[in-house]
């Protein structure tokens, strides 16, 4: 029996997101809940930074999500982003721009960042966690592989952690390695037995 479950009692567990990552990681402290994936617009203001992008997409889908929670539900909504410098690494929409951003990644050090929505119909709330990761310098040859091989298209950034070129790749990480692959768990498990 899961710790969580004795807090969740009478309520359902609605994650809003289409990751498969998130879904895998969810399990590990929520028995049982539902998929249900709201359709948002991911834009955000030119004028946010860091944090305040994950923290704005999280609380964007979890809007989105409550217009269709029943009352007992708990949605939970997830961004993350990548955070290199004063620049944010969204989701490469070809191998080109994959590759750019590896080439960027290459030995030097990025934020990774989190954040999370829980809400019901009454109440939202959004928290976000950080952590660093440090790659090595990737030859061409390595960013082409991982991104012919992986094709890392639905991920901020252009890689997974979990995958080949985290495998390789990554040589430092200061903080969360769940954070990096994109539900920090310690984080949402501390908020829900709180909701």
């Amino acid at each position: 029996m899961l710790l969580i479950s004795d807090n969740l009692k009478g309520r359902k567990v609605v994650l809003a997101s289409g990751s498969p990552r998130r879904k895998e990681l969810l399990a590990s402290i929520v028995e049982e809940f539902t998929v249900r994936v709201p359709q948002v617009d991911e834009t955000f203001p030119a004028s946010l930074r860091g944090k305040e992008i994950a923290e704005y997409l999280a609380a964007l889908k979890a809007e989105a999500a409550q217009v269709d929670l029943q009352e007992n539900e708990i949605a939970i909504t997830s961004d993350t982003i990548v955070w290199l410098g004063d620049e944010v690494l969204n989701k490469p929409k070809d191998a080109a721009e994959a590759a750019e951003m590896l080439r960027k990644l290459s030995g030097r050090t990025h934020e990774v960042i989190t954040a999370i929505a829980l809400a019901d119909q009454q109440r939202k709330i959004v928290l976000s966690d950080t952590t660093e990761v440090r790659f090595k310098s990737l030859t061409e040859n390595e960013i082409q592989y991982y991104i012919q091989h992986y094709k890392p298209f639905d991920k901020a950034g252009a890689y997974g952690i979990q995958e080949w070129i985290g495998y390789v790749g990554v040589t430092e990480i200061k903080g969360s390695f769940y954070t990096v692959m994109g539900l920090p768990v310690h984080l949402l498990y501390n908020a829900l037995l709180g909701f």
